[in-house]
């Protein structure tokens, strides 16, 4: 190995996920999947998240759960070896109050980050500890009202606030965070716990760290290309295209046409089918007779004689008829004639 191989070996480093929220823009199918479970392009949204950080040499995680947290405990646990720590939040008050609670499980004088739990980033942030910086991800957005949005003197941050009516660039908080140590965001936190400071009823993150530049510390910005919201089915369904670009498994499959690029479980069955662009179709799946395009199909799920563009369909649902585009929870049954 190299120099820098061994100095990235010798910080341990932490990531912070907080995943406790209902996922409200995403029902149905959060009726009875948490959001960061929900799958396409062949994993779940924290499966893409947490397989990003391990390629960025992160050692443990600790993952902020409440709403169905025992089945993202059981999916993390299950899934990988890496070490994982769960904080529980009871009151859903703002990602400032679950970064507060998580802080709990960090220690003072170490190094760690934070990412959401909505969102994949790809990014290449193994050497973000090779300066004694703070560092914030950051993206350039058309419309940046409903983010936490920075102003920028060259990589230094100058200034920052969250949802702002009148945005003063087009720069974005882009869902990663990087802190030399904890000291003084937990600090920043108490002040603004203490003080009942929120922005739109909530314990923002951004004010936080607002107050910390206030106070004089340095925050550096680094540029994310790669930035993939899934908060919503528009957003998500936008994620799945550009994640099929670049891992899509299926060029051709026998009896049916495959358009690329689309991700087909092993154990699914498609029969008679057109395939493709941009679908994901998740294990034990069942397709017949059918057109899909634009589309994730959740596990187990059988859809027959159906024409489909533009949806999302849940886990163990039934879906047979004619639709052009569709929201189906999990375990749903729909039944239209075929014409």
């Amino acid at each position: 190995r190299g120099l820098g191989d061994v100095y990235k070996r010798q910080v341990f480093m932490r990531a912070i996920i907080p995943v406790a929220g209902v996922g409200e823009r995403l029902r149905p199918f959060t009726h009875t999947t948490p959001k960061p479970l929900l799958s396409f392009a062949g994993k779940p949204i924290l499966a893409h998240i947490i397989d990003g950080l391990l390629d960025n040499n992160v050692d443990e995680l600790v993952l902020v759960v409440g709403y169905m947290g025992e089945k993202i405990e059981q999916f993390v646990k299950e899934r990988y070896s890496i070490p994982a720590k769960f904080v529980w939040q009871d009151k859903l008050l703002g990602l400032g109050y679950a970064i507060y609670l998580a802080l709990e499980k960090i220690p003072d004088d170490e190094p760690f980050l934070i990412i959401l739990g909505d969102t994949i980033i790809e990014a290449d942030i193994s050497d973000v500890s090779k300066t004694d910086t703070h560092k914030i991800g950051i993206h350039w957005v058309e419309d940046p009202r409903r983010f936490g949005v920075l102003e920028l003197s060259g990589k230094r941050i100058i200034g920052m606030v969250e949802k702002p009516e009148s945005p003063k660039s087009n720069w974005v908080i882009a869902g990663l965070y990087y802190f030399t140590d904890a000291r003084k965001l937990r600090s920043s936190l108490n002040y603004i716990i203490e003080n009942n400071i929120s922005t739109r009823g909530e314990i923002q993150l951004t004010d936080a760290l607002a107050n910390m530049l206030n106070d004089g510390e340095v925050f550096e910005s680094i540029v994310i290309e790669g930035w993939h919201d899934c908060g919503k089915p528009e957003t998500l369904l936008a994620t799945h295209r550009e994640m099929l670009d670049k891992n899509g498994n299926v060029e051709k499959l026998e009896g049916n046409i495959i358009i690329p690029p689309v991700h087909i479980a092993k154990n699914a069955s498609v029969k008679s089918s057109i395939i493709g662009p941009y679908v994901s179709l998740g294990e034990h799946s069942q397709i017949e007779s059918s057109i899909l395009t634009d589309s994730i199909v959740g596990d187990g799920t059988i859809i027959t004689k159906c024409v489909l563009d533009n949806s999302i369909i849940g886990n163990d649902a039934a879906f047979s008829g004619r639709a052009y585009r569709l929201n189906l929870g999990n375990s749903s049954r729909v039944e239209l004639e075929w014409e």
